[in-house]
């Protein structure tokens, strides 16, 4: 029989009492991991599920820890700073809206088709290779298409429902790596297909368009806008950005632009002495020269469609695939001997 007086079920206000201070189980963020992901796994070590966890922290429902990964309000960073002791600094290093360049985030919201984005990507192997597999930053970025640690093809859809990635959504005490609408294990996914010239194009933009260097390099903003718009240059999918594409149409909008396959990927030997000669007639910057290179690929990219030059001069006239084949011998393996010859003179 209720009652005007009938009590009113809190779990906000009942977990805080029953843990006063602290929380009873604190774990620590991993590298590059995202705050979300650090929630979803405080929460569940908890045993409180992530739908429930944001009532917790005084947020409504919905897509409550992806939106902190964008911005922490100061009242919800003071609650988690008393109850689990991590740090401020700590706390800033897992959100997004320091280090990485908004523009090339993913959309938190998606048009749900089978070419539209989704908010995060994820690696099969660094989830399955994880003690407490967690979300990394970088997986939030559409000009990533594949992992650093293994270079395999990302993921951005369950392989057995085909749904995104929605943790903030689950009303289970489930871990994370688990899909919400299906429950199939991420960790079992298998790896999707990348080629070499893709993995090689890829890394190129993660190593040296790293955030520091562009803020620092006038062609900054340049290569921005020319990877949002790599669709339009490779001649797919003209009418769509960068971050409005699943994680296989970015990789297929890489593979347009005629990268070569037999480019010295991963230590192979390149024995075509006109390409030397070609790559020879350019100025080809140091490793360490990342503005240079920054400035290198947003010219290659913009002169696929007549764009005009990022530098200030003459544009040094080298072609995208030349560019990559010149990045790709400076790994260390058999291909230093090309890089030798085309930098240590």
């Amino acid at each position: 029989m209720t009652t005007a007086h009938a009590p009113v079920i809190s779990i906000r206000e009942r977990y805080r009492d029953a843990v006063s201070d602290r929380w009873p189980v604190i774990v620590m963020p991993q590298p590059d991991e995202l705050l979300s992901s650090w929630l979803h796994r405080l929460a569940y070590s908890n045993g409180v599920a992530p739908k429930a966890f944001a009532r917790v922290l005084g947020l409504k429902s919905g897509m409550w820890s992806a939106a902190l990964d964008l911005r922490l309000p100061s009242d919800v960073a003071s609650l988690l700073r008393a109850h689990t002791g991590i740090s401020s600094d700590q706390l800033s290093a897992m959100t997004l809206s320091p280090t990485l360049p908004k523009q090339l985030l993913l959309p938190l919201r998606n048009s749900g088709g089978r070419d539209g984005s989704t908010w995060l990507q994820f690696c099969s192997r660094c989830l399955a290779d994880d003690a407490q597999p967690y979300l990394r930053r970088r997986w939030r970025l559409a000009s990533r298409v594949s992992c650093t640690k293994h270079g395999c093809r990302l993921r951005d859809r369950c392989p057995s429902c085909h749904g995104h990635i929605a943790v903030f959504d689950q009303a289970e005490l489930v871990p994370q790596h688990y899909c919400v609408s299906c429950g199939y294990d991420l960790r079992r996914a298998s790896i999707p297909y990348l080629s070499s010239a893709t993995r090689t194009f890829d890394r190129c933009i993660d190593n040296i368009c790293s955030l520091e260097a562009m803020t620092h390099s006038p062609s900054g903003p340049v290569i921005i806008r020319r990877l949002l718009g790599m669709p339009s240059v490779g001649g797919c999918y003209s009418t769509m950005i960068l971050t409005s594409l699943s994680t296989a149409a970015r990789t297929y909008c890489a593979e347009r632009l005629n990268l070569p396959s037999e480019w010295p990927v991963d230590g192979a030997e390149d024995d075509d002495e006109e390409r030397k000669a070609r790559l020879l007639r350019h100025p080809i910057p140091s490793p360490s020269d990342r503005r240079a290179w920054i400035e290198l690929l947003a010219n290659a990219l913009g002169r696929r469609r007549g764009r005009p030059s990022a530098s200030a001069g003459n544009e040094p006239g080298i072609s995208l695939p030349d560019l990559l084949g010149a990045y790709a011998s400076m790994s260390p393996g058999p291909g230093r001997r090309l890089a030798q010859e085309l930098i240590g003179r």
